[in-house]
């Protein structure tokens, strides 16, 4: 480095400059948000965190901070259809229409399907969310894309709830949904059908949100060698 072994040392003993000390402050509180959110947040989020907190900064300074640090962000898995549109089944209109407040749990339920990857093979997961506590109240998984997979989601979910007639169950327009045998099944527990626009995901925009923060928080960090440990 063509440096002499005196400067070397004057170097090293010299103090840490200001900046450098509120630094390394800044990268602790940094890390502490980033484990506490389950290295879910990227440097926009924990910008805004620190922020909420009072620690004035600037999000480049985070972002910088974060890759000296060596804090990524656990990314999503690559996009897999579940929906598949290509049926002659009579569709339900949109009834929902994107309202997701609602006053009362078992008013409206919202139905959605995911993938989960394992090194044997491709896994689905149907869920049922009660709209009202956002919970999950049914849930199947096989590795078909079924209308069997849904209906057993379903009736898990009315084992569990026993709702009251009339509540409200939206899904999108996928043809697990659309079967003659699902609707029957909606249709003799009294439930009212509300399916999304075509290919608006914003209109099932609760269980696509859960679907992600399921797999981003929980479901990425994991490789499954086997369906059967993937269901435990």
């Amino acid at each position: 480095m063509k440096v002499s072994r005196s400067s070397y040392y004057t170097w090293k003993k010299r103090p840490k400059s200001r900046g450098k000390i509120e630094s390394e402050k800044l990268l602790i509180e940094i890390k502490r948000l980033f484990i506490e959110h389950k290295q879910t947040y990227g440097s926009p989020r924990i910008y805004d965190a620190l922020n909420k907190s009072g620690i004035a900064c600037s999000e480049n300074r985070v972002a910088k901070l974060m890759r000296l640090g060596e804090l990524a962000a656990v990314q999503r898995r690559k996009f897999r259809i579940t929906t598949n549109l290509n049926y002659k089944y009579p569709v339900a209109s949109n009834l929902l229409q994107r309202n997701f407040i609602v006053d009362k749990p078992n008013k409206v339920g919202v139905s959605d399907i995911t993938y989960i990857w394992t090194f044997e093979r491709w896994m689905y997961l149907a869920s049922v969310l009660d709209l009202y506590s956002r919970g999950v109240v049914g849930t199947a998984m096989d590795d078909r894309i079924t209308d069997e997979l849904t209906q057993q989601a379903l009736k898990q979910a009315l084992i569990r709830r026993r709702p009251s007639e009339g509540l409200m169950h939206h899904s999108d327009r996928g043809s697990q949904y659309a079967s003659n045998d699902y609707r029957g099944l909606l249709k003799r527990h009294k439930m009212v059908c509300s399916m999304s626009r075509k290919g608006d995901c914003w209109d099932n925009a609760v269980a696509e949100s859960f679907f992600h923060t399921l797999k981003v928080e929980l479901v990425n960090r994991y490789r499954f060698k086997t369906k059967k440990k993937l269901n435990k």
